[in-house]
């Protein structure tokens, strides 16, 4: 049951169509709940509000479960309208369609905290779908879903063990930031999506800037504060409302047929679990699997009907609460972890650099079975992700991580189809953890993708390893390497026991209570996230998974050191090449020419790609030397001034009686006098000259009105004295 402490001003309106609002503030925000105004026949739905943001979610479920079911279907998702920032779609479709990733992973922010948090035993479908329905440009909505779920849920009927919080938490100049603008989370060194149970730890995602492990605890312990006023405003909406405290209870598994599975063949599971390789424990594991289901239905029989009483289905909940419950006393009671490691211990770890030298970069990582393929490329500014989101913030992104996890990984048989949402997710938090070492204004725009090739957990924390070791092969100027490492978790069923536990295989992952993954340097942290299965943590055990992986974490970078110490001087011969140079901006439209014309014939003769700041910046890229040479000299020919006493090679462009016009720069011409043409008398000047000629002059006076003198006779004696040095 939920208890309430009335610690804060909750403002209650009522409005139209019988619908309510309840506010309060957080951090200076006026952060608002409104039911009762649409999706009525839902079984639950809000508004929340914060600034002009809104979002709204509302939550249906079904009576009972499907037939057959043999997990909790719960889905969780989130659109963002374009009419909620006043545009259209973009693209030819003026319609909103499949979800962006934001979008994706927005959904599954909001689906972590809350999953934990439903009964074991209950597998009705439960769908919470949420979508930002006004966007004021200042605020994201993925705070807000979050925290509509949980409202939509809380005052529903559905067994939900809520309510939960929400925050996001920046830091700008060592002063912490509840929910900052998108103005203010450019300048953070943390964006951190914290949720939390009333005194209890729930979830965390985002990045930062190599923070230590006590300012991220005191940031967590600072969100806390703000989450339970959310959570407190929750309960006070739901009496309001007039419904009661909920009580829930688990629903276990059968205590009689437990004690038989467990008795005929807990002891062979046992030993089983802790077979060190990963196909052949799964073999033994399915082999005591199919002795016991008949064994059950040798024991059970069929009912009147005629099916089995105890079916693939009900027997899949049965083994799966052995399994668990095996695996946990293995550890607890018995100190053995599945593949014999001590507590803390990482797997063994190999890897390679290199491994495909026609790409700009590759390696490979292995960490036990968990192997990554990973691959970099660099490519122009042309090449960067353009970010089309309503509510505001970045509008590309030049550094973009892709991580692809193909069935053979773990050798089974498969469907290749469109990039899933686990995929989406891990490739997210690999991204964001490498991305915070990547240098400032880097002028290339770099791809990692993980290819998993082997899968025995932490398959995610490898693709940061990997991608690290792949971009250093790349040469990319990384301002510190980066590891992942993940720490699980295992209690007893009433909590008097919780160990943690280092580097988690996939079945621990499965077992046990937690997946808490953090990216970082040996400085600091760059990218986290956090999964449970047991319903909050207090902080003792977040600091200890923050202990753990980070000496686990510099474990990894030591061996990383071993492999490749530092990124490559040189990139590869195949990556393109680069080089910046700085014009005037009032030569930038000389350079660009009208219509594009000058830049296009540029990078056609040259076959250079050229981009242009409004700075002046102007970056030149190309695949090999004379190529970056040519358009080089062609882009600092636009803005150079002649210099007296200097020789230029130009095209004569006019022809007169007193002499030739010859371009020496671009848009930049000169007067050859016809004394001047050579160092004899001659008839005309079409006699030395016609217009297209190249001409070879030099600058001999610049007059006060910025005209320009030239000589051939000149610059012919000059190159005449340098040929006979």
């Amino acid at each position: 049951m939920c208890s309430f402490r009335p610690r804060l001003a909750v403002k209650k309106v009522q409005t139209m169509q019988n619908s309510q609002i309840f506010s309060t503030e957080i951090a200076g925000q006026k952060f608002s709940i409104e039911t009762g105004l649409l999706a009525k026949q839902a079984a639950g739905a809000v508004i929340v509000s914060m600034g002009n943001t809104s979002v709204f979610t509302a939550v249906t479920c079904t009576d009972k479960p499907r037939e057959g079911i043999d997990f909790f279907p719960l889905q969780c998702e989130y659109r963002e309208k374009y009419y909620a920032a006043g545009r259209f779609p973009g693209g030819f479709f003026k319609r909103e369609a499949r979800p962006t990733e934001k979008e994706i992973l927005t959904a599954r922010m909001c689906d972590r905290p809350i999953r934990p948090l439903f009964p074991d035993g209950y597998y009705n479908d439960v769908q919470v779908n949420s979508m930002l329905i006004s966007c004021d440009g200042e605020h994201e909505g993925d705070v807000l879903a979050v925290n509509a779920a949980s409202a939509a849920l809380h005052i529903s009927d559905v067994p939900f063990m809520g309510p939960i919080g929400c925050v996001r938490i920046g830091r700008i100049k060592g002063e912490w930031v509840i929910n900052p603008t998108h103005e203010q989370r450019a300048e953070s060194d943390l964006d951190l999506l914290y949720a939390g149970l009333r005194g209890k730890f729930l979830m965390m995602e985002g990045s930062a800037a190599e923070i230590s492990e006590a300012d991220f605890l005191a940031a967590m312990k600072r969100a806390h504060e703000e989450v339970e006023k959310i959570i407190d405003l929750q309960i006070e909406m739901r009496r309001a409302l007039g419904k009661p405290d909920k009580v829930i209870e688990d629903k276990p598994e059968d205590p009689e047929k437990m004690d038989f599975i467990r008795g005929l063949g807990g002891a062979k599971l046992a030993d089983a679990l802790v077979i060190p390789g990963k196909l052949e424990r799964e073999g033994a594991v399915k082999a005591i699997r199919d002795e016991l289901l008949a064994a059950c239905q040798e024991k059970y029989g069929k009912d009147e009907g005629g099916h089995w009483v105890i079916d693939d289905v009900k027997f899949v909940h049965l083994f799966d609460a052995l399994e668990i419950e095996t695996v946990r006393a293995n550890f607890l009671e018995r100190g053995k972890r599945i593949d014999g490691r001590a507590q803390h211990e990482i797997r063994p770890l190999t890897a390679q650099v290199g491994v495909l030298p026609r790409l700009h970069g590759s390696a490979v990582f292995n960490r036990g079975e968990t192997q990554n393929l990973a691959t970099v490329t660099l490519g122009t500014s042309k090449d960067a992700q353009e970010l089309d989101s309503v509510t505001g913030g970045a509008k590309s992104k030049s550094f973009i991580l892709h991580y692809n996890f193909p069935p053979y990984c773990t050798g089974e048989v498969g469907r290749l189809g469109s990039t899933g949402r686990r995929e989406i997710g891990h490739g997210a938090l690999a991204e964001r953890s490498l991305a915070e070492v990547l240098p400032k204004d880097y002028p290339y725009s770099v791809r990692v993708v993980s290819e998993i090739m082997g899968s025995n957990g932490s398959s995610s924390m490898a693709s940061i390893c990997g991608g690290c070791l792949a971009l250093m092969d790349a040469g990319v100027p990384l301002r510190a390497p980066v590891a992942g490492i993940s720490v699980g978790l295992f209690t007893t069923p009433d909590l008097s026991k919780k160990v943690l536990v280092t580097d988690i295989l996939g079945a621990e992952d499965h077992c046990g209570d937690m997946d808490f993954k953090i990216g970082g340097t040996r400085k600091g942290i760059t990218g986290f996230q956090v999964d449970l299965k047991i319903r909050g943590l207090t902080w003792d055990l977040v600091e200890g998974a923050l202990e753990a992986a980070r000496v686990g974490r510099n474990h990894v970078l030591d061996y990383m050191a071993t492999v490749i110490p530092a990124p490559r001087a040189e990139l590869s011969p195949y990556a393109p090449r680069i080089t910046t140079v700085t014009i005037p901006t009032d030569k930038i439209g000389e350079l660009i020419g009208p219509g594009g014309k000058n830049i296009r014939r540029i990078t056609d003769s040259t076959g250079a790609q050229i981009d242009i700041a409004e700075d002046g910046t102007v970056s030149i890229f190309a695949v090999n030397a004379e190529a970056m040479e040519a358009a080089k000299r062609e882009v600092e020919a636009i803005s150079a001034e002649a210099e007296e006493g200097k020789i230029y090679e130009g095209t004569v462009t006019g022809i007169k009686e007193f002499g030739a016009f010859v371009e020496i720069l671009p848009g930049k011409d000169g007067l050859c006098h016809i004394s001047e043409l050579s160092d004899r008398r001659i008839p005309s000047v079409e006699s030395v000259c016609k217009v297209g000629d190249k001409m070879t002059v030099k600058c001999i006076g610049i007059d006060e009105r910025g005209r320009v003198k030239l000589s051939r006779r000149e610059a012919m004696r000059d190159l005449d004295k340098q040929h006979n040095k």
